[in-house]
């Protein structure tokens, strides 16, 4: 086959030839971040699993620094999440590595769309034990509340909804609605003011036992973050997460004109499990993924 007819059958399929050259080089790649990002969870030691953490964030940075590695989709890559923006602007990467006591070390990044297929980066960096109110601070990346995220939703101009699982104790998991703004200099702010239930609210926390599941989804039929009203099992037990899990009933978030508006027990179809249970606890005995949301 000629170049020329090569190179217009790659333009007729939206992809331009020096696009198509850097195809097979990303393979390598992704073949590289495979075989260490398996490694990560099948190493027993911590510090064996710390250690290949960071080859694989080494590697993931030399891949993304590629040309047009934006447009690559790692789709390999199932330990990890990668969530492209609905407005195609930037897409984030997020990951978590288990420690021996049960609790988590959470990585990320983002990267940003940037003319020319340049490289843009701007790391997430877990602090989540610095935070002494998490649902009302405001942060950077630099301090971020760490999390697995499994899906993001457009809320108004350049902010959106994150929804992320976070495997936080041994005896307790978390899931979180994280609100992500991004400014017209493509800085990143964490957390905002956007939940009508309560205006101090900068970022929903829900914590229920490590047994249990939660439903947190978004519904694009109906534009409304769908999830299931977590409490205790007894009045004994309040504020005993362990203890937490779904009493059936239902809440929702409305998205509508920048805000979260919260709905109450609302009733919903039979609910199917979505995405956030592809990434199974690795701790849990019998679990065959690499990772964890649930």
């Amino acid at each position: 086959m000629s170049l020329r007819v090569l190179s217009f059958m790659l333009f007729a399929a939206g992809v331009c030839p020096v696009k198509a050259q850097n195809i097979q080089k990303m393979n390598i790649w992704q073949d590289s971040l495979l075989r260490v990002g398996q490694e990560m969870f099948q190493r027993v030691a911590e510090a064996e699993r710390l250690e290949r953490n960071f080859v694989f964030i080494k590697t993931l940075v030399s891949a993304l620094k590629e040309p047009n590695s934006y447009l690559y989709n790692f789709n390999k890559l199932d330990m990890i999440s990668v969530l492209s923006s609905p407005d195609g602007d930037f897409r984030i990467f997020s990951w978590n590595i288990p420690l021996q006591d049960g609790s988590y070390l959470y990585y990320g990044t983002i990267q940003h769309k940037v003319a020319a297929g340049q490289l843009k980066l701007t790391p997430l960096l877990d602090r989540t034990f610095s935070f002494q109110k998490p649902t009302e601070e405001i942060t950077s990346p630099e301090r971020w509340y760490g999390a697995q995220y499994y899906e993001i939703i457009p809320l108004s101009k350049r902010q959106y909804v994150l929804l992320g699982w976070k495997g936080h104790q041994a005896e307790y998991s978390k899931k979180v609605i994280e609100i992500l703004s991004v400014s017209p200099t493509d800085e990143i702010t964490l957390g905002a003011p956007v939940f009508t239930d309560n205006p101090k609210i900068t970022r929903k926390i829900f914590s229920y036992a490590r047994t249990a599941t939660m439903y947190l989804r978004y519904n694009e039929n109906s534009n409304r973050i769908e999830f299931d009203h977590i409490v205790a099992v007894a009045p004994e037990y309040e504020g005993k997460f362990q203890y937490y899990g779904p009493d059936l009933t239902h809440d929702t978030y409305q998205v509508r004109g920048g805000k979260l508006i919260f709905k109450e027990n609302i009733a919903l179809p039979a609910l199917e499990n979505g995405k956030e249970n592809l990434y199974i606890d690795p701790l849990k005995p019998g679990n065959s993924q690499k990772s964890g949301i649930r």
